[in-house]
């Protein structure tokens, strides 16, 4: 399960994601296509980080002929816009919880058992990381924290 240190978030409710993603899309100008809006309902279903090719197979369910290139560029937008965030250390891809915002960096919090993953609403680290590379003269072009171990309900079960 994915979950959000900010409780107002839509941590829980795919649905309502969704429709805040319609929203935000709508207000922005944005075309949220049928593939677009496919890819986003199930990452935002999902229990867990999914990856490409995960999703590349549950649409080929519904839509035999369903090629790479539809998930890739429909995942492209959705990080663009800010709805969907890319865990590289896994390499896949969760929804984001700030579906009107645009996109951030976050640190992640992922269970290595479970595989579960929290979005921490941290902006002053990530604004003091920004910060200490400015001043050490570096220019950041993409930050990724994330950082990996067991999560209190996996503890809790050892």
């Amino acid at each position: 399960m994915t979950h959000c240190s900010d409780p107002h978030h839509h941590v829980g409710d795919s649905e309502a994601f969704v429709l805040a993603v319609e929203a935000a899309c709508k207000t922005k100008g944005l075309k949220l296509t049928p593939p677009r809006r496919w890819v986003l309902q199930h990452i935002a279903q999902s229990e867990k980080p999914l990856k490409a090719y995960d999703l590349l197979e549950q649409l080929r369910l519904e839509q035999a002929s369903a090629a790479p290139p539809t998930v890739y560029r429909s995942l492209e937008f959705l990080i663009e816009h800010g709805f969907v965030h890319r865990l590289e250390s896994v390499n896949a891809y969760i929804a984001c919880h700030h579906p009107g915002g645009e996109a951030h960096a976050t640190p992640f919090l992922i269970c290595d058992q479970c595989k579960s993953v929290q979005e921490m609403e941290q902006p002053l680290w990530v604004r003091q990381l920004q910060t200490d590379a400015a001043t050490a003269g570096f220019q950041v072009r993409e930050q990724v924290l994330e950082l990996h171990g067991l999560c209190a309900a996996c503890r809790s079960a050892q």
